[in-house]
């Protein structure tokens, strides 16, 4: 598949604040975007204005605050789209599309049971939890993020296994948690772990570069399959240098840290 053949769902509700930054970051690797609202999927809106899932390649949730965070982030956007549309969008896992969420995607893919997906491609309900951050607020700051993936990601492909990336977090509630007292190494197991934040040094993390506590410092994590990733930095607001945190104080290059990621999809889409 040709670059500018891929056609990306950047899907939206009331409350998402991220689609401009997600639908730009995935233009830039020559892809065609669009935002699409989630009644637009499903049949709740004027015929000229409907659209299918089955015609993209790529869905993308974006970061913001769907429908207020109101029960818990991301909760209100997943059940809508489970709903209205979860056959389809398990569909679209099955056929091995790519499916992006960052922050309030993230929280949302975990929500709609596509991740971590352990053991079905989609579960009936939540199998893990995005919770409140250790410092009880709201954390906007840069983090440094390993590439923890050994070859199974189709977002990490292009990115060397242990190289560091500077890819800002803004969250309120990052912290992975699951009931299950093995969830971590069933994910180191399936090769699952996509992310982990890191000291500038590549060291372990500790707050404030774990910005939220979560468990064995993961930022983000994919499904067994390699083609679902939510990660709760944001990718798509470093795409060139200049939107970095330090972009004053020197650079080789003009390419953001966050562009790889995109690129390594689009590699996975050439192959399909």
């Amino acid at each position: 598949m040709r670059a500018e053949d891929v056609k990306v769902c950047v899907i939206r509700i009331e409350g998402t604040n991220c689609e401009d930054e997600m639908a730009n970051a995935f233009e830039m690797v020559g892809a065609q975007a669009e935002k699409v609202h989630l009644k637009q999927l499903i049949g709740q809106a004027p015929a000229g204005f409907r659209r299918s899932l089955e015609d993209y390649d790529v869905l993308a949730f974006p970061g913001g605050f769907s429908a207020g965070d109101y029960v818990r982030a991301g909760a209100i956007f997943a059940a809508r789209i489970k709903a209205g549309m979860g056959g389809e969008v398990k569909r679209f896992v099955e056929e091995g599309k790519p499916v992006l969420g960052v922050c309030n995607g993230f929280q949302i893919l975990v929500e709609l049971g596509l991740l971590p997906a352990i053991d079905e491609v989609m579960s009936d309900s939540p199998t893990a939890a995005l919770y409140t951050n250790d410092s009880g607020r709201f954390e906007c700051r840069p983090t440094v993020l390993r590439n923890e993936s050994r070859g199974k990601c189709a977002f990490n492909s292009l990115i060397p296994r242990g190289k560091l990336l500077a890819i800002p977090s803004a969250h309120a509630e990052g912290k992975l948690m699951s009931m299950d007292p093995d969830f971590v190494s069933k994910l180191e197991d399936n090769d699952q772990i996509a992310f982990r934040y890191v000291r500038p040094d590549g060291s372990g993390a500790d707050y404030p570069w774990n910005p939220n506590g979560s468990p064995s410092d993961i930022a983000g994590i994919c499904n067994p399959a390699g083609n679902v990733m939510g990660m709760m930095p944001h990718p798509e607001r470093v795409m060139t240098r200049f939107t970095h945190s330090d972009w004053t104080r020197g650079y080789d290059s003009e390419v953001g840290d966050g562009r790889i990621i995109f690129e390594s999809v689009m590699k996975y889409l050439e192959k399909k």
